[in-house]
């Protein structure tokens, strides 16, 4: 790293922090705070759902697949892509109507109050584990390129993408993401991608040198891809960091459109990604270790000044997923679970308060966790594999299914949260088979239901405006 490299990081870093700082006169109420006023136009929204969903394990991640796998690493950030445009289709027309927060405050109307908090704790957990290993990635990066000691790149990266969010919430991501979302682009798309394919003589030369299986779309197998679908995709349908962007667009078409748009730009980026790791085999063929190959190709390749800027891309992928989770688990555990439970009738006012201080006390605790964890892929995993499994039956339920018991839903979650957790300890914690237990579990828990009541009045609650 030249000093013009580390110059360009270290702006970088300084330019977040005054965006943080102007995103703080917009946050005058806990709406502007939480959803940036629901105000976002097309561009705005596009960005800061891009950034969010793209986060530094689907840039370094992808890379990595590639090296190893070839073209078959996009199935990863293909299955996100993927998630978000089944969002934008198909669930939200159904929900923007409900003027809900978050969607622990969607289960908590349909169902009851107890959906709610279980639910928002679930999803809380795991939007905080997402948090630490952007904290870890972040320490990585900084660790690596300027050579600080690890703690203190964790504590300076963390710190960082800390303040600007409990300055402004979602107004200071929102304006950190779009500057986020053009570094990330330019970086990948302008910089790295054709600088990787120059390097190694053009794309027939890619070609020739590379064994045929890196061009096969299913090398990866077929468990691995289903995998990937069923953490990504159905977890990107009930992600609270992704629905909390979602509500921010000014219209439903805004956040129909840019979500397909953002699907879109992600399976874009996995291909590009891979593409750079499928390069990234034949510049770097004795690469100590594949999870390395985005930096480790980046500092070989690119001249100064574009390492830089590159880098800080990487970064920005880290910083704008670390703060739409951090404001994501804080606004569930203000909303969703002491607005719910203890503070009824609290004031704006305090309310604001309430969630900037969870904003920092969720903050500290990711950086704590991210210090003292230093690896928590499983966790996340694991994270994954409860969210998918447990939540996503009763949020379809709750948006398709009509005459549904108020009680389906927290009995559903949590029979389907143990029956997750059960199969991860039997099977092991990269089994794909436990989130497949927990979908059956909430599925025969929501038939159950069904018959029991089938002769009695059912309560209904927002059933009718759906």
């Amino acid at each position: 790293m030249s000093v013009l490299d580390m110059t360009v990081i270290l702006a970088y870093f300084g330019v977040l922090v005054i965006a943080g700082i102007i995103g703080s006169f917009k946050a005058k109420s806990s709406e502007e705070f939480i959803l940036a006023g629901r105000n976002l136009g097309m561009f705005m929204y596009l960005g800061c759902l891009s950034a969010v969903i793209l986060g530094g394990a689907s840039t370094i991640g992808t890379a990595q697949l590639g090296y190893e796998h070839g073209i078959s690493g996009i199935w990863f950030v293909t299955m996100i892509g993927l998630g978000i445009i089944a969002l934008g289709t198909i669930f939200i027309k159904r929900i923007s109507s409900l003027n809900v927060s978050t969607i622990s405050e969607l289960l908590g109307k349909r169902y009851n109050s107890e959906a709610q908090v279980i639910s928002a704790i679930v999803a809380a957990i795991y939007t905080l584990m997402i948090s630490v290993t952007q904290v870890i990635g972040m320490g990585t990066i900084i660790h690596t390129l300027l050579d600080w000691n690890m703690t203190a790149s964790m504590l300076i990266g963390g710190f960082v993408v800390l303040f600007y969010t409990i300055l402004g919430g979602m107004w200071s991501v929102t304006v950190t993401d779009i500057i986020q979302f053009v570094v990330m682009t330019v970086a990948i798309f302008f910089f790295m991608l054709p600088i990787s394919v120059s390097e190694v003589g053009g794309m027939k030369e890619l070609v020739a040198g590379l064994p045929k299986s890196h061009f096969d779309l299913s090398s990866i197998g077929y468990g691995q891809i289903f995998q990937y679908f069923l953490l990504y995709t159905l977890g990107m349908a009930v992600s609270q960091d992704i629905w909390q962007r979602v509500f921010t667009a000014k219209t439903e078409k805004i956040a129909r459109n840019g979500s397909i748009f953002a699907g879109l730009y992600s399976i874009a980026y996995a291909v590009a990604g891979s593409v750079i790791g499928m390069c990234a085999f034949l510049l770097l063929p004795s690469a100590e270790s594949s999870q390395s190959t985005f930096a480790a190709l980046a500092i070989q390749i690119l001249p100064q000044g574009l390492l830089g800027i590159v880098l800080a891309g990487v970064c920005s992928a880290l910083m704008s997923t670390a703060s739409g989770t951090l404001l994501a688990s804080s606004t569930l555990i203000s909303n969703d679970i002491m607005k719910k439970l203890w503070f009824k009738n609290i004031s704006e006012k305090k309310y604001l308060l309430m969630t900037r201080l969870n904003t920092l006390g969720v903050g500290v605790i990711a950086i704590i966790f991210a210090i003292w964890i230093q690896d928590v892929l499983v966790a996340l995993d694991v994270a994954y594999a409860i969210l998918s499994g447990a939540i996503f039956v009763p949020f379809v339920a709750a948006l398709f299914w009509k005459n549904i018991h108020p009680k389906a839903g927290v009995c559903s979650i949590i029979v389907s949260t143990a029956v997750v957790i059960a199969g991860l300890l039997i099977e092991g914690l990269s089994s794909t088979n436990p989130i497949i237990y927990g979908i059956a579990s909430s599925i025969i828990v929501m038939v159950g239901f069904a018959l029991l009541a089938k002769n009695k009045e059912i309560p209904q609650q927002i059933g009718e405006d759906l």
